[in-house]
């Protein structure tokens, strides 16, 4: 299968190389944003691709998208691909790695929704009995199902840097009161719903991350991805037991390789072997078909 480490495009400007994502300027109202096969653990951007994780990524994302238009809307354009990058042999190599969006002003939280305690909630919740300053009930397993979802957002950090945890005070601190509201409740709505979905499709979404940005209307809505096994803790119903980490079908799989070894998580990432590379593709093609049919 084919893979794209990073995009080279004619005829429009480069604005960012992300460590997944390339964005280029269309014009004053619209971005193309190419979801590449990067895979960044750890913050490290990884040497080798993962074939067709970046067409998976945006398949999926465009999917939830869509579902969810309904209950907030997104940065997608409805303009074709085709209209913008006019080079048929550059279009092709793209493949459906590529969309084109809506140039809307970033909001400088990530909003993290939590409906079960892992990762960094899990090690939170062990040191103080609480998220993000949100009391939880006492004596909760690893990976135990939260009793309702939690809002618990993020700062953006620089390239380099780690994102800090922070409270829902500190969210109305930096985009005030109405605007942190209403990114709590969007995302904790959208959360709900999708997760009841994908669990109806053996798939339990256990957390993950949104972004949001405004239009000139300050109009709020959903930018970046959505609901992807990048962007969320994918776990296999079938396979989950309270009290230990659940399997996963997105890049967690190769944080635990990179667990094993002797790397002290700064660049240069390890080089996977093909078997893992080989895995985590396979584990990023099943999530798509099991949430969408394909």
């Amino acid at each position: 299968m084919h893979a794209l480490h990073h995009s080279e495009l004619t005829g429009l400007k480069l604005l960012n190389r992300g460590k997944v994502r390339d964005v280029y300027e269309v014009d004053a109202d619209h971005l193309l944003i190419v979801t590449t096969d990067r895979l960044s653990a750890f913050d490290v951007v990884l040497p080798q691709p993962i074939p067709g994780k970046g067409e998976v990524l945006t398949r999926v994302a465009n999917f939830w998208f869509e579902r969810t238009r309904d209950i907030i809307p997104n940065h997608l354009s409805g303009r074709a691909v085709a209209e913008v990058v006019t080079n048929p042999d550059e279009r092709a190599a793209l493949g459906d790695r590529a969309i084109v969006v809506r140039r809307l002003k970033p909001l400088p939280v990530e909003a993290i929704v939590r409906g079960y305690l892992i990762g960094s909630g899990w090690k939170d919740y062990q040191q103080s009995g609480s998220v993000c300053g949100i009391e939880l009930p006492q004596n909760l397993r690893m990976a135990d199902r939260l009793p309702r979802p939690i809002f618990t957002p993020s700062t953006k950090a620089e390239a380099g840097a780690h994102d800090e945890n922070i409270d829902f005070a500190r969210t109305v601190e930096l985009l005030g009161t109405d605007l942190a509201t209403q990114v709590r409740d969007a995302s904790l709505r959208v959360y709900t719903e999708c997760a009841a979905y994908a669990l109806e499709r053996g798939i339990i979404i256990a957390d993950t991350k949104f972004e949001f940005g405004l239009d000139d209307a300050g109009r709020l809505h959903l930018i970046d991805e959505i609901l992807t096994p990048d962007s969320s803790r994918f776990w296999p119903a079938d396979q989950y037991r309270p009290g230990s980490s659940p399997p996963s079908f997105d890049k967690q799989f190769v944080r635990d390789y990179l667990e094993t070894l002797d790397w002290d998580k700064t660049p240069p990432g390890p080089t996977l072997p093909q078997a893992i590379i080989d895995r985590t593709a396979e584990k990023y093609r099943e999530a798509e078909h099991r949430l969408t049919g394909r």
